[in-house]
């Protein structure tokens, strides 16, 4: 078996710009099956950027992109349709994805996704009836819809209450271990990246400057690996340098 067999993302060389101006230099970037990799930076790095071309939502200017499986991408801000009941949001553009479906399918479909994010009582609420969290899970039970095999996060929780994202932060990692899906994580909070991350990487001038690898086979009962202390410490430094 050839290492790309069990990746879910290998991006090489990728370059892009924009108005001349470099946003990614000859990026490599391998995700394996399952894991999870955290992209942290100082606004502006590239971060996004780089997610979006991992999504397909931008091309590169060079280098090759490969995804294994199907993709799914969660934002920052829930992106719920707000005249649509909770369980419409949750499978709209299912039809452009598996084919015709009827309502009642899609109804299923969506009781599941949502089941599995703890929101079972809501589908016929309306998004302004839900709070922001909750908007959230909704946004995500969306994206199991899909059945992904990669998982793209974009800041996703950086709107919420501190209380609110640990519990987030908790379910993402429920639904990481059962269903197996690599993620990478968008964040600018050092906390959260070590709390959920495999791997984090530092960006900075459009390339990965650094990497720092988290032991998650003992973990604290906040969740944490056991160093998580001086994981953070490193990558402040790193944030700094």
């Amino acid at each position: 078996m050839s290492g790309d067999v069990a990746r879910a993302v290998a991006l090489d060389g990728v370059c892009k710009a924009f108005d001349g101006r470099d946003v990614l230099a000859d990026v490599d970037l391998h995700v394996d099956a399952g894991e999870t990799v955290a992209l942290i930076g100082r606004s502006g790095c590239g971060k996004s950027t780089l997610l979006r071309i991992v999504a397909g939502l931008l091309d590169a200017d060079r280098g090759r992109v490969r995804t294994t499986g199907r993709v799914a991408f969660g934002f920052q801000d829930a992106r719920l349709v707000p005249w649509l009941r909770v369980w419409d949001n949750v499978t709209l553009g299912m039809e452009a994805h598996a084919g015709r479906m009827t309502r009642r399918a899609r109804r299923e479909a969506a009781a599941c996704a949502l089941a599995q994010v703890q929101l079972a009582d809501a589908a016929d609420k309306l998004p302004a009836q839900l709070s922001g969290g909750q908007r959230q899970r909704v946004s995500l039970a969306r994206a199991l819809t899909r059945r992904p095999r990669l998982l793209l996060l974009d800041e996703p929780f950086g709107a919420l209450d501190a209380l609110t994202r640990l519990d987030m932060q908790d379910l993402l990692a429920g639904l990481r271990a059962r269903l197996g899906f690599a993620t990478v994580l968008v964040t600018h909070d050092i906390a959260e990246a070590v709390r959920l991350a495999d791997r984090i990487l530092v960006l900075a001038d459009g390339r990965i400057r650094d990497e720092v690898c988290a032991d998650r086979s003992r973990l604290d009962a906040q969740g944490r690996p056991p160093d998580h202390a001086a994981l953070e410490g490193r990558l402040h430094h790193a944030l700094r340098g």
